[in-house]
């Protein structure tokens, strides 16, 4: 085991910058092949900021249509289904083949109902709130490895970016919640951010324990970290995917995880038997479409992060990677419905309690823990 250990932390020593030292052997890391440039080979029109500009806006397009569709097809639709197979109901089926064009139904009626804007509202916060949710879930996955070479960047500092403009969603809440005028939409926003704070410093802490094993902020290093064999059991090989490394931070990585979306126990920003919708409460039309497109767009996101850097990214048999990363991700979101079905809500100073108490301690005795494993192996 210390073998296989020694081999999945073998990423400690495989990058160090031309001023930083070097921790244990040194072995070249090629940077990945994105997106962009495999855009600009198939386009064969020689190289340029002209050209880059467009292959980068060709393939954010193809990245975010593909996340708006999954955003479609799990809002209005795998979320009602799943309901339904939860509480043993039918769910959507008379709406096309397995009631799949319900989801044209929710858009054409979400879309064409009428925009009410209270009067006393704060309108230029009440305007950016709502699209700085999705915004900032779409921007996270500008350096998410989906597959091979469907990675729009790769900058050095992946995984610091990803946190970065994911927490950019707190202030989208924060400014919907405070520009509504509404008492319940106020207490909704504050809710989120004490929420937020309470759980994305575990969140972040224990990410800095796999940034430990891997010896890189990169995220197609941590992804290359874990194609190693961890142990062979009766002829399989287990890949050394941080979950199975390190189990403690993968369980701590996912409920802070579910905080931070607001899913069951966590949802006191939105509690309904308490505070109607919470910041929700003020907006229809297309900015309440903007607000739970953010919601499903950002649960995609955190099980993004997890595929990344704790199930080996987009790397499965057999399957192209894109489809394995598309599955691990709807994993996550299984499980996060799974949670808002069947786990009842804590009181808002429970969960706060939980997070500093409970959440920060375990994250920084992961992350104690961790550095002194690697300092042992790396000698």
């Amino acid at each position: 085991m210390q073998t296989a250990l020694r081999g999945a932390a073998g990423g400690i020593a495989t990058v160090a910058s031309a001023t930083g030292p070097v921790l244990g052997r040194v072995t070249a890391t090629p940077v990945a092949q994105t997106l962009p440039t495999r855009i600009e080979r198939t386009l064969g029109v020689g190289s340029g900021p002209a050209v880059e500009f467009l292959a980068g806006l060709v393939g954010a397009t193809l990245v975010c249509s593909f996340l708006l569709g999954l955003a479609a097809v799990t809002g209005p639709w795998a979320k009602v289904k799943l309901y339904a197979d939860f509480t043993d109901r039918h769910g959507p089926n008379r709406h096309g083949p397995w009631g799949l064009l319900i989801i044209v139904s929710h858009v054409v009626r979400l879309v064409s109902k009428e925009l009410i804007v209270p009067e006393q509202v704060d309108r230029p916060a009440w305007d950016v709130g709502p699209l700085l949710v999705p915004v900032s879930a779409l921007l996270g996955f500008a350096v998410i490895p989906l597959g091979d070479g469907l990675q729009l960047a790769d900058p050095e500092s992946g995984l610091a970016y990803v946190f970065a403009v994911a927490s950019l969603a707190t202030l989208g809440v924060a400014m919907a919640g405070y520009a509504s005028d509404n008492k319940f939409s106020m207490l909704g926003g504050l809710r989120a951010i004490a929420t937020n704070i309470a759980y994305e410093i575990p969140l972040v802490v224990t990410g800095a324990s796999v940034v430990l094993f891997a010896g890189s902020l990169r995220l197609s290093t941590i992804v290359d970290a874990q194609a190693e064999t961890l142990v062979t059991l009766g002829g399989v090989a287990i890949p050394s995917w941080y979950a199975f490394v390190n189990p403690f931070a993968f369980a701590l990585f996912v409920v802070a995880s579910l905080a931070e979306v607001g899913r069951n126990p966590f949802d006191t920003p939105e509690a309904p038997t308490e505070i109607v919708a919470g910041i929700q409460t003020e907006y229809s039309s297309v900015y309440f479409v903007l607000l739970y497109l953010g919601e499903f767009l950002h649960i995609f996101l955190s099980g993004a992060i997890i595929t990344t850097i704790f199930l080996g990214g987009p790397a499965g048999p057999v399957l192209p990677g894109i489809v394995w990363f598309t599955a691990k991700m709807w994993a996550f979101f299984a499980f996060t419905q799974w949670a808002r079905y069947s786990i009842p809500r804590f009181r808002i100073d429970q969960i706060i309690q939980v997070g500093w108490k409970g959440m920060l301690v375990c994250a920084f005795g992961n992350l104690v823990l961790t550095a002194v494993i690697v300092g042992v192996l790396a000698t």
